[in-house]
């Protein structure tokens, strides 16, 4: 879709609920490692961001330059964290929506209207609707994307110095081959998600062999 018709899709939320809409987005559901980081950022209609699309399908520096341009052009912008923790005793999804219900609240600001990406819509002050593949639908959610990617992945650079052996500079935490390799050979680390089914095995593996 292109980027006017993502502006448009969120002009119709616009004439429901006002001019100040806010987009919400994650990032980092999937990895073995690391946080899970959201995103919300709030436009005003007729707010154009050229080359501003989901997060997933840019390069790092499509995504840096991008955030540049949203920097210029939001009204507000809060990025909250779900931590390892959270992930591990809750789950990936509640630690999500704990990431986003602090990226709200980090806005220092109440939109008139929120989009949500995925399935879950928020209890927030203002109306809140959960858009599926939002990321590709709408500009404020995928400006949200944009946010939210760009600082998950300088939090995982600094993870990269702390722990040197699993290549967090490169796979930001994913499961590539070459971080299954490192685990395989090093374990995990602190921040590791123990509940993940690849790390919980290679734990429960230790365990076995460390009991005989």
């Amino acid at each position: 879709m292109a980027r006017r018709g993502l502006a448009r899709f969120d002009d119709e939320y616009r004439i429901r609920w006002g001019d100040l809409l806010a987009g919400v987005d994650e990032a980092g559901r999937g990895p073995l490692a690391g946080p899970v980081v959201a995103a919300c950022v709030v436009l005003r209609p007729g707010t154009r961001l050229p080359g501003v699309r989901d997060s997933k399908v840019m390069t790092p520096l499509e995504r840096e330059e991008a955030l540049e341009k949203i920097r210029a052009k939001a009204v507000g912008m809060g990025v909250g964290v779900g931590s390892v923790m959270e992930v591990d005793a809750f789950n990936i999804r509640m630690a999500s929506l704990l990431a986003m219900r602090r990226a709200i609240e980090a806005l220092g600001m109440t939109p008139q209207g929120f989009l949500v990406d995925g399935m879950d819509a928020l209890v927030c002050d203002a109306p809140c609707e959960a858009v599926i593949d939002g990321d590709a639908k709408s500009l404020a959610i995928a400006a949200a994307s944009v946010l939210a990617k760009v600082t998950r992945d300088a939090m995982m650079d600094e993870q990269a110095i702390a722990y040197p052996l699993y290549g967090f500079e490169s796979n930001k935490g994913y499961a590539t081959p070459e971080h299954f390799e490192a685990l395989r050979i090093h374990g995990p680390c602190d921040i590791h998600r123990k509940s993940f089914r690849p790390v919980r095995e290679l734990l429960f593996v230790q365990e076995v062999i460390e009991g005989f």
